[in-house]
Parts: C-alpha cells; sequence; structure tokens
C-alpha cells in the first residue's frame, strides 16, 4: 500500500505502568495523538521503543494492536532486529502478514558481523517477505558502521530493500548514498542532529525521536526543506537542536521520551530495568526545553 517512504516518522516509545507492563490503551492514545498531529508516518518496536526490552509475545502484540489503531491511515514500520537471522526473519514476516507497511531491519548487534555477513542477513530476510525493507546502520548500537559500498549493494541487488536510515552521524555517507543510490535506495536521516544536514544532502525522510515531542515541528521542518524554504528550515532546526542534541548525547533517549509523554499527558511510563529514569538535573533540562518549544507550559 505504502511503496513510498517520505517525511518525519517519530520512532514512539512503548508506554508502561508502574509495574513495567504495557499500557495497551496507552499505546493506543499515543498513536491517535500522531496521526491526529499530522504525522508522515510511525515507526513501533524500534530502539525508543524498548524492542531489546520485550519478549517475543510482546512484539507481536506491539505490532498487531499498532495495525488495528491505525487502520491503513499512515505508513508503519516495525523494527524488526534479531541477533539471529532465523529471528529476524519470524519478526519480518509477522510485521508483513499483520499488515505493516514496511520493516526497519538492522544487523546483528551482539555478533558484529562482516560485511559479507550483514549482507546475506539482509539479502535472507528480505527474501523472505514481499513488503519494503528500510536496513538501518547504527554502529553506536550494533558495534557495526556498514561501508557506504554495502549499502548500495545490497539496495541495488535486492528489489524490496528500498531505504535505509543512516545513524552513523558520517554526512558524507548520506550525501554518497543519495546520490549514488539514486534509482534503487533513498536515505532517511537516523541522526537528530543532523537532520537538516541530511535533507540538503538528499535524504527523503526522518526517523524521529525528537518527534514524539514536538510532531508538528518536525513535519514543518521536513516540508519546509522540501519546499527548498531554507530560510525556514533552518528557523525551525535551530528551535528544535538543543531537543536533538541533549537526545544525542544524554544516552537516555528512551527514558527522556517517556518522560515527554508523560509531560504531555500522554502515556509514557517507567523504562524496564536497568534503565533507570533521569536525574533531578536531566529533568530540569528536559523541561525548560520543552517550555522553550512550547510542548509544556511553565
Amino acid at each position: 500500500m505504502f511503496k513510498e517512504f517520505k517525511g518525519a516518522y517519530p520512532v514512539i516509545i512503548t508506554p508502561m505502568n508502574s509495574q513495567e507492563e504495557i499500557d495497551w490503551e496507552g499505546l493506543k492514545r499515543n498513536i491517535e495523538h500522531f496521526i491526529s498531529e499530522g504525522v508522515a508516518g510511525l515507526v513501533i518496536n524500534g530502539s525508543t521503543g524498548e524492542f531489546v526490552s520485550l519478549s517475543k509475545s510482546e512484539r507481536f502484540k506491539v505490532v498487531e494492536t499498532a495495525v488495528a489503531q491505525i487502520k491503513g491511515r499512515i505508513p508503519l514500520l516495525v523494527g524488526t532486529a534479531a541477533e539471529t537471522t532465523k529471528e529476524a526473519i519470524e519478526y519480518t514476516q509477522q510485521a508483513e502478514a499483520a499488515g505493516a507497511s514496511g520493516a526497519l531491519l538492522i544487523n546483528s548487534y551482539y555478533a558484529h558481523p562482516k560485511e559479507e555477513e550483514i549482507y546475506e542477513h539482509f539479502k535472507a530476510v528480505a527474501g523472505a517477505v514481499n513488503f519494503p525493507i528500510m536496513i538501518y546502520n547504527n554502529p553506536f548500537t550494533s558495534g557495526v558502521d556498514i561501508s557506504t559500498e554495502t549499502i548500495l549493494r545490497v539496495g541495488r541487488d535486492i528489489h524490496n530493500i528500498t531505504h535505509v536510515k543512516e545513524s552513523s552521524g558520517d554526512i558524507r555517507k548520506v550525501r554518497d548514498i543519495s546520490r549514488q543510490g539514486k534509482g534503487f535506495i533513498k536515505t532517511f536521516c537516523g541522526s537528530d542532529d543532523l537532520v537538516l544536514e541530511s535533507f540538503l544532502v538528499g535524504a527523503t525522510g526522518w526517523i524521529s525521536v525528537a518527534g514524539n515531542a514536538a510532531p508538528k515541528l518536525v513535519t514543518n521542518l521536513f516540508e519546509a526543506a522540501e519546499n527548498n524554504e531554507l530560510e525556514k528550515a533552518w528557523e525551525l532546526y535551530d528551535k528544535i537542536l538543543p531537543l536533538c542534541r541533549f537526545i544525542e548525547e544524554s544516552g537516555k533517549y528512551v527514558q527522556i521520551i517517556k518522560r515527554v509523554m508523560d509531560l504531555k499527558g500522554l502515556a509514557g511510563g517507567p523504562s524496564r530495568k536497568p534503565r533507570l529514569p533521569l536525574t533531578p538535573e536531566e529533568d530540569a533540562k528536559l523541561q525548560g526545553i520543552l517550555e522553550s518549544l512550547f510542548v509544556i507550559q511553565k
């Protein structure tokens, strides 16, 4: 249904109650909130969604719940990462069968696979489904910085690998994949503090953590860049950069966004341990940033 992914996609949290159990009604409310704010699409079961802290049955149910709530109104990408290729295939097939629009797939994150192993992993998973796959390069969480050559090779060789989420922080990689991959693979920015730069060198979308806090602002930023309204785009970027930097530099992006959702009157809750809540100093800094964005009132 959604062959083309484009724009700012918030990667959402998995809300929980005080017992660290998933708040299923809260998840539905959050999804409805983002749709009402006009986001281009959503991502579930990503790193921000604590996928590594969820059981298999919980991950499956998150997909089923989100698909049922969205009802095809916007694209839904599902994180289907797993340490083994066999498990990644299972998660990806379940996402397709449930009715998701596509998968977001990273390489094994503990084995530190070599380039050929990464290629074969992506090829095997993509070959087991028919819907589009966005591969994911994030050396900070997976321990491997996939080469530009391998990303281009994957996109060229495998018809349903259509996009890459590029989170290495190397703007040259975004540039080279965007330009050299024309016609077979498109780039999404995965580094919140490099998003406008990524748009300017060819990225067509943004998997946005900050978009949880300010979904309209990130949407407007993408649209301004797409329409070549650069002065407006820089103005919006300057507004959201403090939040983007805080998210990228804190190491607590899950806790930050869960706290954001609570402060906005939506469903957030605690993260599963060992993640601990924000310190009072971190919380005060976050609230100051949100007040400057008019996300919350003083």
